[in-house]
């Protein structure tokens, strides 16, 4: 069993075992139908994934593992919040006409801030440091800018990634660790695919720092499962689980905006089958 499937399984029958209901409470989510979309939720999950053991993507179904690399690096390295410039239509629902989705996620990490060593934006200086100051304990990002929240579309999930390095002592090699703050995650929808990007963004600094990947934390405010997506987690989590495939990154790539998803692959990626149109919360 891959060690993704085992921390999924594990989570989902812990949120729909001992989570809490919303039914009755007063929730901002909706189906299209307008009825309120009610959750199961569990407050402060926290996962850890070692990247250097295994590459944490699910087997029970797929993760489209180049749609991931290219919604991250449309964020992370073309700090883009247009949609036309995703080749993907998962953030249709939040764009206006122009395909905006307002001052957030890219946006917010393209906007330069002064520095003592200069101007940077949120990506720049990580990238700075990792190479500059790798032992620094105030390598991050955030975009949950509370002054522009009145201006984004949706606000950020996925908010803050705080990076920590550490030394490997048997090869001597700089170790690249992050800790991923999410304030909400639809565990059905989008866990594993948030996983499967911050492991590739994790693994693409790592290499253009010239350092070895480490352990990714996810630590998760409020995971949930909606109440129309309750018997679908009951059937996926009870399929076979596969051994987890091997991840492969171009190494000849050395600038992290030189990426594309082209430089990721996977060998012996065995999967269950796709659960199609499950239903998005709005």
């Amino acid at each position: 069993m891959a060690y993704a499937d085992d921390v999924f399984i594990k989570m989902c029958k812990d949120i729909l075992e001992n989570g809490q209901d919303t039914k009755g409470e007063k929730v901002r989510p909706h189906w299209e139908d307008g009825t309120a979309a009610y959750t199961v939720k569990k407050f402060g999950v926290v996962n850890r994934y070692d990247l250097k053991k295994e590459f944490p993507i699910l087997t029970l179904r797929r993760t489209a593992l180049k749609s991931a690399t290219d919604e991250i690096l449309w964020i992370w390295q073309r700090k883009s919040n247009n949609i036309h410039e995703l080749n993907s239509h998962i953030w249709d629902e939040w764009a206006d006409e122009e395909g905006s989705i307002g001052k957030a996620y890219g946006y917010q990490l393209s906007v330069k801030h002064e520095y003592r060593e200069g101007m940077f934006d949120q990506v720049d200086r990580v990238l700075f440091d990792l190479k500059n100051n790798p032992y620094s304990r105030r390598i991050m990002t955030n975009i949950y800018n509370f002054e522009d929240l009145h201006d984004m579309h949706l606000y950020p999930c996925a908010y803050s990634m705080t990076f920590n390095c550490t030394r490997n002592a048997e090869t001597g090699k700089l170790v690249l660790n992050a800790v991923l703050n999410q304030r909400s995650n639809d565990v059905l929808a989008a866990n594993n695919w948030n996983v499967v990007q911050y492991a590739v963004l994790m693994h693409m600094m790592a290499q253009v720092s010239d350092m070895e990947v480490g352990e990714l934390v996810h630590m998760i405010a409020d995971a949930h499962i909606y109440d129309r997506h309750i018997p679908l987690v009951r059937e996926l989590i009870g399929r076979e689980p596969y051994p987890a495939p091997e991840f492969h990154l171009n190494p000849d790539v050395k600038n992290f905006y030189d990426f594309t998803p082209d430089d990721v692959s996977l060998t012996g990626y065995r999967f269950g089958e796709q659960i199609r149109n499950i239903p998005i919360a709005i």
